[in-house]
């Protein structure tokens, strides 16, 4: 059951997904090791960075540049929504999903590519 805060995260609607960006190594190191790594940004602020499917092009763009190889790791958010909190995200004023646990490669649904067409990301298809 996905407890009361995540529901009203985001004016009452829940997420059925929420996504993990990674390149391909990150991606390759997860399966060898069974949890995906994690990036000098989760280490500092305490928890892995996660985004809802309407934020995850916008937050590939802003820190993701001219990389080529960029997954979306799908993640039912059922599976870790007791590890889950949605927190405000002051610099887009909105608020993101943030994962205060190990993020194992078992809770990840689907791996979806996703294509840089230099000046922005999209959607491509699942591997």
């Amino acid at each position: 059951m996905i407890p009361r805060e995540v529901a009203m995260a985001s004016e009452n609607v829940t997420p059925v997904f929420v996504y993990r960006l990674a390149t391909q190594e990150e991606w390759s190191v997860a399966q060898e090791n069974g949890y995906v790594p994690l990036r000098p940004i989760d280490e500092q602020d305490g928890y892995i960075h996660l985004s809802i499917r309407e934020q995850l092009l916008e937050t590939a763009q802003r820190h993701f540049v001219g990389v080529t190889d960029l997954l979306a790791l799908e993640i039912p958010l059922e599976v870790i929504a007791g590890k889950v909190k949605f927190e405000m995200a002051a610099k887009r004023g909105a608020l993101f999903p943030h994962l205060y646990d190990s993020l194992a490669t078992k809770d990840v649904a689907q791996v979806i590519k996703l294509l840089n067409d230099g000046d922005k990301f999209r959607w491509e298809d699942a591997l």
